[in-house]
């Protein structure tokens, strides 16, 4: 679970400090900075997974987790002489131990469940022919002690690739690093923005530990997925060869292979709230009656050994059966929300951006208590940015009614000051109370009210009115 994100000069963020729960909600006004949270994840995932280990940071493209173009486009006011740097902090799925590989091998040296990950990254400018992005600093912070790699004294490396680096330990327990004799060049820098140089290993006697660091760092990206605001229409039949998709898609397009992926054994599980075993597609159909979307929700294939199979369902007890195309468009925009959370597994990071688009307002508080119970049930931690007054209403009742305990939701509204987007904290106290509302958070909904009574009062006022 991530415990904690701080981010200097990415996008529209000067600074930012958020510490994260379960659930934890962004709000705010459009273009404020919220996706731009969720897009610096979405970065560092596509950056660990990219196959170019030259690569500092993957800005991607068309038909990747995120596009973000360039560096200077990245950048906090765009200029191309600030550093971006970023801290995560996040608990371990198991504890770590490290290890002293120089004796027994028996005796640990440090141990804990939390991890932190530091990076710094920059324009290497000392000419303009060789312009290129590097990583100036890494750091992992485990048991109060910090293991890194940074320019050696702060002097940048003038052409890429050349050295310059030194390793470094500093806190509680700072580690000495044994260098090996014959050994004497200098490190080169980070490689990504996560991984220690292959020279690491080769030029110190005692650095194989730092390869768990890298290892828990990747798990950690490995275990954070997505879905957009923008999700595909729902098609009349879908194609699935046996295979298992990693996630829904940025758009939900996998969403029927996910389902199918996880109904092939036939197992039931128990998905379900207050215990109940269902079916992976009986649990989908469950959540999707609790919304008063729809009365049952199948998928069946055309033909047998056709590969290609309908999704169908029944708006009402009474009602025949037909195809997803056919009903309603809010019962395709959000059965791929409710296949993700069901399909990733426990220990998850679950990305969401606008979970509530094409809802009804009574179907995005219902929408609330699910995110609420797979975080809960599930051990999946949600990330939403979201629009919804709705969403948020039904996190308060649940925290007033105890069923869903404050310090569980971590609640922002974003907004922007003096250029830059700035993070306020909202205050839920145990009883469901926002202690710190902000000014014309979702509109003004008080001033709209009254401007219609002035409004009605004045035209009641005209000659000729009807009384």
């Amino acid at each position: 679970m991530l415990k904690y994100i701080e981010v200097e000069n990415f996008k529209a963020w000067r600074k930012l400090q958020m510490p994260l729960g379960k659930v934890t909600c962004l709000f705010g006004t459009n273009s404020s900075g919220k996706s731009s949270i969720l897009q610096l994840l979405l970065l560092l995932k596509q950056t660990k997974n990219a196959t170019d280990r030259g690569l500092v940071l993957d800005f991607g493209g068309p038909n990747e987790l995120v596009n973000l173009g360039n560096y200077q486009a990245l950048v906090h006011g765009n200029d191309p002489d600030a550093d971006i740097s970023w801290t995560l902090d996040w608990e371990l799925p198991e504890p770590l131990k490290i290890r002293d590989l120089m004796g027994s091998g028996k005796d640990i040296l440090y141990q804990g469940t939390s991890l932190r990950t530091s990076t710094r990254v920059g324009l290497n400018r000392a000419g303009l022919r060789d312009e290129h992005l590097s990583a100036r600093r890494l750091k992992y912070g485990f048991s109060e002690t910090q293991f890194g790699i940074e320019i050696k004294n702060g002097i940048e490396p003038r052409t890429k690739g050349a050295d310059g680096f030194e390793l470094k330990s500093e806190g509680n327990r700072p580690f000495e690093f044994i260098r090996n004799p014959g050994r004497p060049w200098s490190l080169p820098g980070p490689v990504k923005t996560h991984l220690f140089p292959d020279q690491a290993q080769t030029y110190y006697q005692n650095t194989g530990f730092l390869s768990e660091f890298e290892y828990e760092y990747e798990d950690l990206m490995d275990r954070v997925f997505y879905l957009g605001p923008l999700r595909d229409h729902p098609q009349r039949e879908y194609r699935w060869s046996g295979t298992r998709p990693d996630g829904v898609g940025p758009r939900g397009e996998r969403t029927v292979e996910a389902i199918l992926a996880a109904t092939a054994g036939g197992e039931k599980r128990n998905l379900a709230p207050r215990g109940r075993l269902k079916t992976f597609q009986g649990m989908i159909a469950y959540w999707l009656q609790e919304l008063d979307l729809i009365q049952s929700f199948r998928i069946e294939e055309i033909g047998s050994g056709a590969n290609l199979y309908h999704a169908r369902v029944k708006r009402g007890s009474s009602s025949p059966e037909t195809m997803l195309t056919d009903v309603g468009f809010g019962v395709s925009q959000v059965l791929p929300v409710l296949v993700l959370l069901y399909y990733v597994p426990p220990g998850s990071i679950v990305l969401l951006e606008q979970p509530e688009i094409h809802l009804h307002p009574s179907v995005q508080s219902g929408l609330g208590d699910m995110i609420l119970e797979v975080a809960q049930h599930r051990q999946v931690q949600i990330i939403v940015e979201s629009h919804s007054e709705h969403l948020l209403r039904r996190f308060q009742r649940r925290a007033a009614e105890g069923t869903a305990p404050s310090s569980d939701l971590k609640l922002y509204f974003v907004q922007t000051s003096r250029g830059a987007a700035d993070l306020n904290d909202l205050k839920l106290n145990e009883w469901g109370m926002m202690e710190n509302w902000p000014d014309h958070f979702f509109g003004d909904e008080m001033g709209e009210i009254a401007a219609i009574s002035t409004a009605s009062l004045e035209r009641r006022r005209r000659p000729g009115a009807s009384q």
